[in-house]
């Protein structure tokens, strides 16, 4: 009983520290309130909720139990920070400016933006440019690879202000661009996402965490709204 009180003391702490930086929980370490299951009205039983943790349990998604997990709401200007961490030999994303129309769009990625979350060492995607930890997927190549070894916490940013794109991952920048202009037109163009009409175009949308059909772990998933219009760099 005393480990279950000091823990739920220090996620009420680390809630309440970043509520005071103007972040808000997006999850509340009990419940997947707030979220569903893309194209449907609630979350699947794939996704569980373990000690403070949202888990993407493959056993527990057969029989049609499984599917990316969406918010309910949409966001336009936000700095979102998640803790992610990953099984052996598997893949799984955190996907953005999702439009959710699945009578037009079967699949979050369709539209959405996706910081890849990857064992870069054991999975297939590792091998490929553009598609390892940390990467916008398959468009931008990350600086450099501060990812932690597979099975270990990781801690994501994803900053989108007024166009300008921002991942840091473990405290370090890796990748920065500017959305929708005709640099990043030509980076979609030669992409596996160039006839695909609907992928990057959406300029505010639901944040997803991507079902790839594997174990991944994703926790302390908060998010800072802007409300102001006055473009900078993004973290700031």
């Amino acid at each position: 009983m005393k480990k279950i009180i000091t823990a739920v003391l220090v996620f009420t702490l680390f809630q309440t520290m970043h509520a005071q930086k103007g972040f808000k929980p997006l999850f509340d370490g009990k419940t997947t309130t707030g979220w569903h299951t893309y194209g449907k009205t609630s979350a699947s039983a794939g996704w569980k909720v373990e000690d403070g943790v949202l888990h993407f349990d493959p056993e527990a998604a057969k029989n049609g139990q499984g599917g990316d997990l969406v918010t309910d709401a949409e966001y336009e200007n936000f700095h979102l920070k998640v803790d992610w961490k990953i099984a052996p030999n598997s893949n799984s994303g955190i996907i953005f400016y999702v439009n959710e129309n699945p009578e037009k769009y079967k699949n979050t990625y369709e539209t959405g933006l996706e910081m890849q979350v990857l064992d870069n060492d054991g999975h297939p995607d590792g091998k490929i440019t553009k598609h390892r930890a940390g990467d916008l997927y398959d468009l931008i190549q990350s600086k450099s690879e501060p990812v932690k070894p597979v099975g270990e916490w990781n801690t994501a940013e994803v900053v989108c202000k007024n166009g300008k794109l921002t991942y840091v991952l473990n405290g370090v920048i890796v990748v920065e661009t500017t959305l929708w202009d005709d640099n990043f037109k030509a980076l979609v163009a030669g992409s596996k996402f160039a006839a695909w009409p609907g992928f990057g175009t959406f300029k505010k949308g639901k944040i997803a965490l991507q079902d790839h059909g594997n174990n991944v772990w994703y926790r302390n998933i908060m998010i800072k709204e802007w409300n102001t219009m006055e473009t900078t760099t993004g973290c700031k």
